[in-house]
C-alpha cells in the first residue's frame, strides 16, 4: 500500500520516539530510587505515556502488515501483545502500570527499571533493523542510469 521507505522511515521516526521516552522512563525512575523524586509525581509522569507507547508501538505493528513484512510483524506481535496485557491487567483501584503503592509497598522499583532495561534493548535492536531495511529499500535497484556501454548518466 505505502512505498517501503515510506513505512521505515515513519516507523523509525516512532522508534526514536520510543527511545527518547524510555531514556524519559529511566531518568524517572532513578530520580525516585534516590529520593529525588516523590513516588506519586513519578508514577503520574510514567502513566501519562503508557498508553501513547502501546499505541505507537501498535502502529508500527500495522504500518508493517500494510507494507507486507510479514516477519518484522510477528517481532512485533508478542510486544504489542505484552504491552497491551500489562494495561488490561491493572486492577481497578490501581492509579496505572506504575502505582505507587506498589512501588515501596511491593518493592517493584527494580523490576520497573529492569523491564525499562529490557524495553530498552528490545527498541534499541529494532531501531537498526529497522535502519537497515530503510537503507536497503532506497537503495533497491539501480540508483544510477546506465546504458549499454556502461556509461553512467548522471542527468534526470
Amino acid at each position: 500500500m505505502f512505498p517501503d521507505p515510506v513505512i521505515f522511515s515513519i516507523t523509525l521516526v516512532i522508534f526514536a520516539a520510543i527511545l527518547l521516552l524510555l531514556i524519559y522512563y529511566v531518568l524517572t525512575l532513578a530520580d525516585l530510587e534516590s529520593d529525588y523524586l516523590n513516588v506519586n509525581d513519578c508514577c503520574s509522569r510514567l502513566n501519562i505515556w503508557v498508553i501513547p507507547k502501546c499505541a505507537a508501538h501498535a502502529l508500527v505493528m500495522v504500518l508493517t502488515l500494510l507494507g507486507g513484512h510479514w516477519i518484522l510483524f510477528l517481532i512485533h506481535l508478542p510486544m504489542v501483545s505484552w504491552l497491551t496485557y500489562e494495561i488490561l491487567r491493572l486492577p481497578r483501584y490501581s492509579l496505572g502500570v506504575y502505582d505507587p503503592v506498589d512501588i515501596h509497598g511491593k518493592g517493584m522499583l527494580r523490576v520497573y527499571l529492569r523491564n525499562c532495561m529490557i524495553y530498552l534493548g528490545f527498541y534499541f535492536v529494532m531501531f537498526f533493523i529497522t535502519l537497515y531495511y530503510m537503507i536497503s529499500s532506497l537503495l533497491e535497484g539501480d540508483p544510477l542510469q546506465r546504458h549499454l556501454d556502461d556509461e553512467i548518466i548522471t542527468q534526470m
